[in-house]
């Protein structure tokens, strides 16, 4: 595996001042927008599918979210060991090669009639699994790619072209399965996965990966020592309880919502993708504000005040009812304020967490913070299945609103609510792996 001495004169150059002189940076960037878009439509036009094609149940619904999220439990850790000994170019591509040919599949068997919830199960979990070895490796490709001083503004870049996915992404997969068939809507996702490959594959500068020594630890050691590192370091650990409060809740309140929109609310797949792609303007304004806020104001206030803000909107929904010519514009005010909030949030704390990590830990310290954050999202996506079935839409979807308020108490009462305008020094931890 090439070092970071290693490679051509042309892979050696410096890393410019301006990040979008950076050739290398700009196909990482283009890469991440067309994943994350096909990555956003699939995730809005598979339960979709299963609930206006296959006419799943709400407990079925359920089951295919956690199916889709499991590999974050299964395999989180194993690809942060992973992504810490190996170019995270190559992780990206192999994912996005994997992920087309899943939704390719999903295409296919949509075209002969042969789609039903047992192969969407398998196909769900096969995509969340690829999922989770690109965002973690994105993850780490940023910090080997650019100087220290540059992760705000790049964080901001990358989450920007987030934001652009979340507001194409969710309309493109609700309207493909409304207007068109199912195997275009599926079709879709997988040529976005197939532009990402053709982008990130161009990038041609040596990552700096720590070498590896002569006889390198096993993966558990590895594992091991990300997860002994996280749990010691206040910060991180912070970050880790309330990213599994807000995952949870998040999980369990999509699973209803999904249902919520067009069930109660009686709104089209054109609409609910509509509804939801709100949050991606809110997302995209978020982004370019993430990296003056929390200069000017301090990490730990940005990261309280714009939880609070935008995981509280979620209460404003179940009182709304669809003959209401009010609902749908309130809905995007709603998508709106969580994405400006939540992207703010989603920049800040990862920013915090790569300059608090040492080289050497990037990829299991991502890996660590996803496995106890996002770990949890199978277990919310039942569980709002769960009050769906038995409590109802309405009522399940208030008491899924209310849990997302617990990641911000989490802050205010944890040193993150402290930091303040300036990113935390990396702390002492293993270099190789």
């Amino acid at each position: 595996m090439p070092s970071a001495s290693s490679g051509s004169s042309d892979s050696l150059r410096p890393v410019p001042s301006s990040l979008w002189r950076d050739a290398d940076f700009r196909r990482l960037w283009l890469g991440q927008t067309a994943s994350q878009l096909g990555e956003h439509a699939s995730l809005v036009m598979l339960p979709l599918l299963a609930v206006l094609t296959l006419d799943a149940s709400a407990g079925r619904l359920g089951v295919l979210r956690a199916v889709g999220q499991a590999p974050i439990l299964l395999l989180a850790l194993f690809a942060g060991a992973w992504v810490d000994r190996w170019r995270t170019r190559t992780t990206m591509v192999l994912a996005d090669a994997g992920r087309a040919l899943a939704l390719g599949a999903v295409a296919l068997a949509c075209l002969f009639g042969r789609l039903g919830m047992p192969g969407l199960f398998v196909l769900a979990f096969a995509v969340g699994a690829l999922s989770v070895f690109f965002d973690v490796a994105y993850q780490a490709s940023l910090v080997r790619l650019v100087n220290r001083d540059q992760l705000l503004r790049g964080n901001s870049a990358l989450e920007g072209s987030r934001s652009a996915a979340q507001i194409g992404g969710p309309a493109l997969g609700g309207a493909l399965v409304s207007l068109l068939s199912a195997p275009i809507a599926a079709a879709s996702g997988a040529l976005f996965f197939a532009l990402s490959f053709l982008s990130i594959r161009r990038i041609r500068r040596a990552e700096a990966v720590p070498k590896r020594p002569e006889h390198p630890p096993g993966v558990g050691h590895r594992i091991h020592e990300g997860l002994r590192f996280v749990a010691r370091d206040r910060v991180l650990r912070a970050v880790c309880l309330a990213s599994a409060a807000f995952q949870f809740s998040f999980a369990a309140m999509m699973t209803v919502y999904l249902l919520f929109l067009p069930r109660e609310l009686h709104l089209s797949g054109t609409v609910v993708g509509l509804a939801l792609a709100a949050a991606g303007p809110g997302a995209l304004l978020g982004s370019l504000l993430a990296a003056r806020l929390p200069r000017r104001f301090g990490h730990g206030t940005v990261l309280v005040c714009a939880a609070a803000l935008g995981d509280g909107m979620f209460l404003c929904v179940p009182p709304l009812h669809g003959s209401s010519a009010a609902t749908v514009p309130a809905l995007l005010v709603v998508g709106f304020v969580f994405g400006f909030g939540g992207q703010l949030v989603n920049v800040t704390i990862m920013a915090v967490r790569q300059a608090a990590t040492p080289d050497g830990m990037q990829g299991r310290a991502a890996a660590t913070i996803t496995f106890a954050g996002m770990g949890l999202a199978p277990l919310g996506s039942l569980f709002g299945g769960f009050l769906a079935g038995e409590w109802g839409l309405r009522t399940g979807l208030l008491v899924a609103a209310a849990g997302m308020m617990l990641s911000p108490v989490v802050m205010a009462f944890s040193p993150l609510a402290r930091l303040g305008r300036e990113l935390p020094a990396p702390r002492g931890g293993p270099t190789g792996g």
